[in-house]
């Protein structure tokens, strides 16, 4: 079934990159995320012969034949996951997406305190998690889970800013995940955080430390570059200590549950737990709470978790997350033979390149659906087996 999908104009979004994917006319207005899926805030809609109902309201209507009885039994009668295009001109805010358990408390407390599900500041509008997979169009900029605290050190040793040296100071004493910890609280806490003039004092110093050839250029650029953006914003110290990551064309990355990050520049696929639960800290206009951020974050060391595929049947990479909700296939077909796309269950399509026929055997016999550049589809578990044949690309979400 054709899905007919929600856009988002968030501000940091890009002008041209979704519409020009999509054929959509270009505006002044930018067009952030397209969602394919079925949250309720903002479901796609399916092309049936009936007319177009919300997906969320189709697999309501027969959840065990839309779904699987699988998926449901997992699950529930919801689809797991959201499929995005993210299209980021500038970058997104400081956040950390909760656990599960804490999103159902979080939820429950915000429903018992009767604060509207689509508040402005409300945290928690649903009761998921939100690990997210991450898989770039273009090449995308990132800051992405902490530093060694030793090298977040060694890169605030060489700023003559007091705010950089007292922050080294406290990680030389305590070189660890709690030092790591301090740091950054001192940085977002409301008693503690830096005053305006002080943040300016430290990307003045990244600056001048670049243009005296700098030990760490990639750091001091973000730090310049953040500090433009949202000057005076204590997010644009943190980055300091957050590992920078550069993903090209056909890479990916996993941002799990309680991983910080912020998305700087680029165009993407992104699949993710159905959550929209974002606890900011900073580098937004949007609502923040530092306090719940703090909470949720995981302070240990660790690099970018970069996924790396396995290629299936010759044409198809399958990208597998370490989550049970769901997993990402990119199939590229450029010649006249009918392919397999793995895959069960409840699955999106889109196609990012040229044209495809997929086919399935179906309840009611053998069928067909073209997908062009820009188009997407939803495939029923009751659908079963699909394949693909023409030239093009096409990137699937599906349940592991």
């Amino acid at each position: 079934m054709r899905l007919i999908n929600p856009n988002q104009p968030y501000a940091w979004g890009s002008v041209t990159a979704i519409p020009g994917l999509l054929g959509m006319p270009v505006t002044s207005q930018p067009v952030a995320e397209s969602w394919m899926g079925a949250h309720p805030s903002a479901p796609s809609r399916v092309a049936t012969g009936d007319g177009e109902v919300g997906l969320d309201a189709l697999i309501a209507d027969d959840a065990d034949v839309v779904l699987g009885a699988d998926v449901v039994a997992r699950f529930g009668p919801a689809l797991p996951y959201l499929l995005k295009l993210l299209a980021a001109e500038g970058p997104l805010s400081l956040q950390v997406h909760p656990q599960l358990e804490q999103a159902r408390k979080g939820h429950a407390a915000e429903e018992a305190a009767g604060v509207p599900v689509d508040a402005p500041h409300r945290n928690y509008r649903d009761t998921n998690h939100k690990p997210e997979l991450v898989f770039a169009l273009t090449p995308f900029e990132a800051i992405c889970g902490f530093r060694a605290p030793r090298r977040a050190a060694e890169i605030l040793a060489g700023l003559d800013a007091p705010l950089a040296q007292r922050l080294y100071r406290v990680l030389a004493a305590d070189p660890t995940s709690e030092g790591i910890r301090a740091v950054f609280t001192q940085l977002l806490e409301p008693a503690a955080r830096p005053t305006p003039a002080e943040v300016l004092e430290v990307a003045q110093a990244c600056a001048a430390r670049l243009a005296d050839g700098s030990t760490s250029p990639r750091a001091d650029r973000i730090v310049i570059s953040l500090a433009e953006a949202y000057p005076g914003d204590p997010g644009v110290v943190t980055s300091l200590l957050l590992n920078p990551v550069t993903l090209q064309p056909g890479d990916a990355m996993f941002i799990p549950a309680g991983g910080v990050h912020a998305y700087l520049r680029g165009f993407a696929v992104e699949v993710m737990a159905s959550s929209d639960n974002v606890l900011r800290a900073g580098l937004t206009p949007k609502h923040i709470d530092v306090e719940e951020l703090l909470r949720s974050i995981d302070y240990v060391a660790a690099p970018p978790i970069r996924i790396a595929p396995e290629v299936l049947h010759g044409s198809t990479r399958v990208f597998y997350a370490p989550v049970d909700d769901f997993e990402l296939s990119v199939t590229e077909i450029a010649d006249d033979a009918r392919h397999p796309v793995p895959g069960r269950g409840p699955r999106i399509l889109l196609c990012l390149e040229g044209e495809l026929d997929f086919s399935w055997g179906g309840d009611d016999g053998p069928a067909t659906l073209t997908l062009r550049r820009g188009q997407s589809a939803f495939a029923p578990a009751s659908d079963g087996p699909l394949t693909v044949r023409g030239n093009g690309t096409v990137v699937q979400a599906d349940v592991p």
